[in-house]
């Protein structure tokens, strides 16, 4: 995979200067669209569109991910187990592969052009609404925890690339080990053992995580400033409801 994974590419374009939920905003309903109504069409439209999105972003062909080659190798059996089904079989699941493609590619549009520090702000404000929703529970009234979940999300988000990158290092440093003998390397398990360095490794990052964002006073700060959509976040909308109408009317038509 490409080493810039799900992190943010420093450049400037106006897709970088637009407010992280207006991005999020696109792909919900990107992913929506094409999930009802996974069409030829639309399928074609999304790839223009995130072709069109990338360009203006002006973001580096190295920046794609380049995935392992068994990715392409399971690809190949599913297509290889729906072709007796039929025709209809393999064009469907052809569809399904390219959406996923599709809906990755937005997911990382938005990881590429987006600091991770706006990330928790933005869903906070999205979900702002969902502080009006609550119930009672044993005399205590209860809320929906929308600024907690929006912390989880940005620091799952923000601490993936590093775990990635330890599990980099964890495969390279165990290919340089010295050689044991054949019946030790027999009795070991290579993913066990990159599993096990993994969570301890996981665990550890995790706790000084913990003790940083105490020391700095808690996580309340992550959504203390979700700052607010421009003129372009309102051009960016209107561009995303031409796309969707323009998708509709294909499939009405067509």
């Amino acid at each position: 995979m490409s080493s810039v994974i799900l992190r943010e590419v420093p450049t400037d374009s106006p897709v970088h200067r637009l407010w992280a939920g207006t991005k999020m905003i696109w792909v919900f309903v990107f992913s929506v669209l094409l999930m009802f109504t996974p069409s030829w069409t639309l399928l074609g439209i999304g790839t223009v569109v995130l072709i069109v999105i990338g360009l203006i972003a002006r973001l580096p062909l190295g920046t794609l991910p380049r995935f392992p080659w068994w990715v392409w190798i399971g690809i190949l059996i599913g297509g290889a187990i729906n072709a007796p089904v039929g025709m209809d079989a393999l064009l469907r699941y052809t569809q399904i592969v390219l959406f996923g493609f599709l809906l990755l590619g937005a997911s990382f549009m938005v990881a590429w052009t987006t600091p991770m520090g706006e990330v928790a702000p933005a869903l906070a404000k999205l979900g702002a609404p969902l502080r009006h929703i609550g119930w009672t529970r044993h005399g205590v009234r209860h809320r929906i925890p929308v600024d907690e979940w929006a912390v989880v999300i940005a620091l799952t988000l923000r601490g993936l690339p590093l775990l990635l990158e330890e599990m980099r290092i964890l495969r390279a440093a165990r290919k340089l080990r010295p050689k044991d003998s054949l019946l030790h390397q027999a009795a070991q398990n290579p993913l066990v053992d990159i599993l096990t360095a993994g969570l301890a490794v996981s665990s550890r990052r995790a706790g000084e995580l913990g003790e940083a964002i105490t020391t700095r006073g808690g996580t309340g700060e992550l959504t203390a400033q979700p700052g607010s959509p421009g003129r372009a976040d309102v051009v960016a909308l209107i561009a995303l409801a031409g796309m969707c109408a323009m998708g509709i009317a294909s499939e009405l038509l067509f």
